[in-house]
């Protein structure tokens, strides 16, 4: 039988993986959203995006919780997701906004500043949904 650490490892390599691709969605789909959206509006629905994407394959593949009721699952997976989105778009904006010009950096500010915004919730959103959203 596996030991415990090994299992929450792995499962939290299939957490990566899963959000990995789920942040690619976001990433991406920014940029779509920026062809006729304002910055602000783009980062929130591409969110919207990667949540959506997320949600499915950590349901499914990471956490193992489809035989469990959907409904309190997708509650919990947005109000977690709730710290996230403020925690990218906050970091976001800084960043393309005041911290990346002062630093000179002019060319792909917002492209830069957006990545660095998806990545930082990793850790926070783990935790949440590991404790909270799929139990």
């Amino acid at each position: 039988m596996p030991d415990a650490s090994v299992a929450l490892n792995y499962q939290f390599v299939r957490f990566l993986a899963a959000g990995g691709f789920a942040a690619a969605c976001n990433y991406g789909s920014r940029f779509l959203f920026s062809l006729w959206l304002g910055y602000e509006l783009s980062i929130v629905l591409a969110y919207l995006v990667g949540m959506t994407v997320a949600f499915l394959l950590m349901r499914a593949y990471v956490f193992d919780a489809t035989g469990k009721a959907l409904a309190p699952q997708v509650a919990k997976f947005v109000a977690v997701n709730l710290l996230a989105v403020l925690q990218t778009l906050v970091i976001s904006v800084v960043l393309a906004r005041w911290v990346l010009p002062a630093l000179g950096v002019v060319r792909h500010g917002e492209a830069i500043a957006h990545l660095v915004g998806v990545l930082v919730p990793v850790l926070t959103s783990y935790a949440g949904h590991r404790l909270a959203t799929f139990r």
